[in-house]
């Protein structure tokens, strides 16, 4: 058996500043890793995936140039050099990743699958491949992975999760996907613009977390190039001799691929069962606002804490941990949807802020009307804040439209700083930019 002062495992978004962080305080650190450094975003998640969306946008660029004057003959897209321009571009930065892990003095790292068996009040054990590590303090960056439902025929057709289709070669012909989430609204547009017919099997609707009136944008943005989609629940799948027929009541699809985007779930099973470890309600690990587990001297960060299940947020963790004056209770957690335009989103909903009680002011503007998209011409969605009218703190805000991922960080980071709405709505903008309809439509609140 090795001893060690720190354990980390898994080498995601968390865990590598964590090791690095206690190996260079001098302590004897171990990082193990089942598969790649870099966890899901780097290897099958938010980079590969925006840099296929970044060819997917140009493909619509060209596609729409005609409006803009610019006309293009001959256009051929060639989706296995987008894919090749994915896997080098990733390649690479793992490569850097692991290249930085090397060269941390007094880390030591591990490959395998790692067991882990606490002890109480004294060293924790980590099994690995014949091998038995120990140390007083365990940090977990185990990540999550696709959740598979208990469809019926599933197992007996070639679906895919997003690791499979991020792996493919050749278009496919006709893309199924079910699940209506992010991934599945994300992948719906890429693939329809790279050629492919796509019908998404959407349940509720698609973004269903969203305002209704958002997904119905949503919906109508996918449906304007091309995505069918198909609401209600999907009761079953089955081979067919021309793919996989996928079937919601009445209604049957058959299509020559099949991606499953049902959400995520936790990769705590990947310890074992000596684990001893407390979970919540949905099978991640739960935590204090320090990241402290129900074991002492173990902690659990990242996407298997179920506090966020972002690149950012996994981020921050380590961030927080690492400095004692942080903590998780003092976050505002902002995230968006990388369709194109995308979606960002912080704080209440508009259904939350009805419900909440409190007296309400909403800023609202169609990007139809905000002239920098006019000019872009990318004039699809709309910028919503949500403020309390007698506190003037931001409660929350959807912005839906050109730029929505960068311009929600405005009101995120003003949210944070617990800065109150009239300072914003002051504020000098430039124009013509996006983020000028800030402050104006600041100025024209109306309750709800």
């Amino acid at each position: 058996m090795e001893q060690f002062d720190a354990i980390v495992i898994g080498a995601g978004q968390a865990g590598p500043g964590v090791a690095a962080a206690r190996a260079g305080e001098g302590r004897r650190t171990a990082l193990i890793e089942l598969d790649r450094v870099g966890g899901t975003c780097l290897n099958h998640g938010c980079k590969p995936t925006k840099a296929l969306r970044a060819s997917a946008v140009v493909a619509r660029h060209v596609q729409r140039s005609a409006e803009y004057g610019v006309h293009v003959e001959g256009v051929h897209i060639e989706f296995g050099e987008a894919i090749h321009r994915v896997h080098t571009m990733i390649d690479n930065m793992r490569r850097s990743l692991q290249d930085w892990l090397d060269g941390v003095e007094g880390l030591e790292q591990f490959s395998g699958v790692a067991r882990l068996e606490t002890k109480q009040g004294g060293l924790h054990l980590v099994h690995l491949d014949g091998v038995t590590l120990s140390a007083p303090e365990i940090y977990l960056d185990l990540g999550a992975r696709a959740s598979v439902p208990a469809m019926d025929g599933l197992s007996d057709v070639n679906f895919m999760t997003e690791v499979e289709l991020l792996n493919l070669s050749e278009l496919p012909e006709h893309l199924v996907i079910v699940g209506g989430g992010y991934i599945g609204c994300e992948f719906a547009q890429i693939f329809r613009r790279f050629g492919s017919r796509v019908t998404m099997f959407a349940g509720q609707r698609p973004a269903a977390r969203e305002d209704e009136d958002i997904s119905d944008l949503v919906s109508d943005l996918l449906s304007a190039e091309g995505v069918r989609i198909v609401p209600g629940r999907t009761d079953g799948v089955a081979p067919h001799p021309e793919g996989i027929a996928v079937t919601a009541g009445s209604e049957t699809v058959v299509g020559s691929h099949l991606l499953i985007a049902t959400g995520r779930t936790s990769n705590i099973d990947l310890l074992g069962d000596a684990h001893g470890l407390e979970v919540d309600g949905r099978g991640f690990i739960a935590i204090d606002d320090r990241f402290a587990t129900s074991v002492p001297g173990v902690w659990a960060l990242g996407d298997v804490n179920g506090h966020g299940a972002f690149t950012h947020t996994a981020y921050q963790d380590s961030q927080i941990l690492l400095e004692p004056s942080r903590s998780l209770a003092g976050r505002v957690t902002t995230y968006a949807m990388f369709t194109d335009p995308p979606l960002g989103r912080v704080g209440m909903t508009l259904a939350e802020a009805r419900e909440s009680g409190r007296r309400v002011l909403k800023a609202e503007v169609a990007m139809s009307s905000v002239s920098r998209a006019i000019l872009d011409g990318e004039t699809d969605g709309v910028m919503r804040i949500l403020v309390d009218a007698d506190s003037e703190e931001i409660l929350g805000a959807t912005i839906l439209g050109l730029h929505g991922d960068d311009l929600i960080q405005v009101l995120s980071f003003a949210m944070q700083a617990g800065v109150r709405y009239p300072q914003i709505r002051d504020a000098l903008p430039i124009h013509p930019t996006m983020a000028e309809f800030i402050p104006f439509i600041l100025g024209s609140l109306e309750p709800l």
